[in-house]
């Protein structure tokens, strides 16, 4: 449908690296789709692509932890969004240290929240994960730096098909 591509391509949201922990394993990729969903009471929305470790893993999975990713992150989520979990042991690269459930969260990585996974809804080729946020990062000084957004990383080559 060329119509709704022409919207898609004009949206330009921001990107975010998604952890999440089970069974004594970790897993986390590269996220593009993803939005605060309530106000009141709060929940947001992360989806996953089914053919992502980081899915499967989720399935599994109590907590998500959702990392927002500024301009200067793109080390980041090139490892997060250009390697696959299923070859690549991402968290040997990265610091980072155990939150809710052993769900990891990034080290360096100033603003994010972790959620626990309260339902999913099931539908195409990506799956929603809804959360409700247990843990928040505490807020940094100062305004935020700008967002590290999805036309920034379009050259990117995924780990996965989408």
């Amino acid at each position: 449908m060329t119509e709704f591509a022409a919207f898609t391509d004009a949206v330009d949201g921001p990107m975010y690296v998604v952890t999440a922990a089970s069974g004594g394993e970790r897993a986390g990729c590269l996220v593009g789709f993803a939005s605060q969903c309530s106000i009141d009471p709060p929940r947001f929305v992360v989806w996953l692509s089914i053919a992502n470790r980081t899915y499967r893993l989720a399935r599994e999975a109590e907590y998500l932890t959702v990392h927002l990713l500024h301009e200067g992150d793109r080390a980041t989520a090139e490892l997060f969004g250009g390697e696959t979990g299923d070859r690549v042991d991402k968290f040997a690269r990265v610091g980072w240290h155990p939150g809710e459930a052993g769900s990891p969260i990034l080290e360096g990585l100033a603003t994010w929240f972790t959620g626990r996974i309260d339902g999913q809804v099931e539908d195409g080729d990506h799956v929603g994960f809804l959360l409700t946020p247990v843990a928040v990062a505490p807020p940094a000084a100062g305004p935020p730096p700008p967002l590290l957004r999805y036309r920034a990383l379009r050259d990117l080559d995924p780990g996965h098909p989408a």
